[in-house]
């Protein structure tokens, strides 16, 4: 495969990837708010909620506003809040697993968690000049 082939199929991994966590953050941040989707507080540890500074729904709608801003901010700091979102997706799927809740949800967690580690990868290789993988 030609080099320039090379790096547009890279472009448009990463254009997917990078869409799937703009468009899957803030949808589910939203839900915090809607509740269209699922009733979000039940993800949460039952034995953590008794250590929040603030009631259940509070805490739920502070992650939903943050899912929110890292989704809008995945557009353009790909790189960097893809780390990020690994690392939050992976901290959402161990409190499911500390609480032997929803597994099932823990486990697409850490899959999402790999995506976005990808995603950061992806985009990392992409920001680099081309010439330097061709050696």
């Amino acid at each position: 495969m030609k080099t320039e082939n090379r790096l547009q199929s890279l472009r448009q991994t990463l254009n997917l990837l990078k869409y799937t966590f703009v468009i899957v953050p803030v949808a589910a941040g939203a839900d915090t708010f809607t509740n269209l989707l699922t009733q979000r507080d039940q993800y949460l540890n039952p034995s953590l909620a008794a250590f929040l500074p603030v009631p259940v729904p509070v805490f739920m709608m502070v992650t939903g506003t943050i899912e929110i801003i890292a989704g809008l901010i995945v557009l353009f700091k790909t790189e960097t809040v893809g780390y990020i979102v690994a690392a939050w997706l992976i901290l959402i799927a161990l409190t499911l697993l500390a609480g032997c809740r929803n597994p099932d949800v823990a486990v697409r967690g850490l899959v999402m968690a790999i995506a976005a580690f990808s995603l950061a990868r992806v985009s990392h290789i992409v920001s680099q000049p081309w010439n330097q993988h061709n050696r």
